[in-house]
């Protein structure tokens, strides 16, 4: 039981990764590698600041500032370096893993002995794993709560039309390059949050963490597509979270049976495969069924 909670928890506090990599892959149409150095950057600030004092609200919140800023630099590299979005993406991720090192030291800081968002009179009395189920629920709704009002203001509504067509968008006198830097920087603000949440949670911050951290994100995504059909918008953005905790649950089941821990990267890349090709299959099975109807009834 201890285990399902956990996942649980685990699922509420990564599920702000797979929010951040929604706006830029889906509603955007962008493919941002920056994801894999934001989530360790966001990480490395926060727990480095907590170390110096700092108070963990404010290292959180300075962590969402700095994935932000990495945001930005793909951004501007791609309005105006003019770099493909992929290798703008991939140039960023790389620098990050410079600033890591530069930021934190060395390769990873504990956070043992110091004061954390979990660490609260509130969060500590409750049973063992139901810290991080209720704090992550409560960041979860927040996020989500004031993502939905922004993409429902005219500037969220001129965001999403730059991400459907850059140039209708443009035709309509929507600033497209403008669009894209405010988009990148959200989303990599929320994955530096995500980051700096899980650090806490773990208790420590590493240079690697953040390796197939895009895998994880998409597995949320694609995870609550397939189970959740025809929701909109504002649903779907509450289902990416369930998407997340499904697939928390998913490996879980996967170790259960036998399989070391070691192999959790392979794992989460078979889950993704098997839940992009299962709209196909269901595609194709439908479309037989279809023929063999029209075949019995010749």
């Amino acid at each position: 039981m201890n285990l399902i909670v956990s996942a649980i928890g685990q699922g509420f506090l990564w599920g702000l990764l797979g929010l951040g990599l929604y706006l830029s892959f889906r509603i955007m149409n962008t493919t941002d590698m920056t994801v894999e150095g934001t989530f360790p950057l966001g990480a490395s600030v926060a727990v480095s600041l907590i170390v110096k004092g700092t108070s963990p609200w404010l290292a959180t919140l300075a962590a969402f500032i700095a994935g932000s800023l990495a945001g930005l630099v793909t951004a501007l590299l791609i309005t105006k370096g003019k770099i493909p979005s992929l290798l703008a993406g991939i140039l960023t991720m790389t620098g990050i893993y410079s600033v890591d090192l530069m930021v934190m030291g060395k390769s990873n800081v504990s956070l043992l002995g110091k004061s954390t968002i979990f660490a609260n009179a509130f969060l500590k009395s409750l049973p063992q794993y139901f810290d991080s189920v209720f704090a992550g629920t409560l960041i979860m709704l927040l996020v989500t709560g004031l993502l939905i009002w922004f993409l429902y203001t005219d500037f969220g509504q001129s965001f999403i039309a730059t991400g459907d067509n850059p140039q209708m968008a443009k035709s309509l006198g929507i600033h497209v390059n403008q669009m894209t830097i405010v988009g990148l920087m959200l989303s990599n603000g929320l994955v530096g949050l995500c980051g700096a949440v899980v650090a806490q949670s773990n208790g420590y911050a590493d240079v690697n963490m953040g390796i197939g951290t895009i895998v994880i994100a998409l597995a949320s995504i694609i995870i609550s597509e397939v189970i959740f059909r025809n929701l909109d918008l504002g649903s779907r953005l509450f289902a990416v979270t369930l998407g997340s905790i499904i697939y928390r649950l998913i490996l879980l089941a996967v170790l259960q049976i036998g399989l070391s821990s070691d192999n959790l990267n392979l794992i989460s890349a078979l889950v993704l495969a098997l839940c992009m090709m299962l709209p196909q299959a269901e595609q194709q099975l439908h479309l037989k069924k279809t023929l063999l109807g029209g075949m019995k009834n010749d």
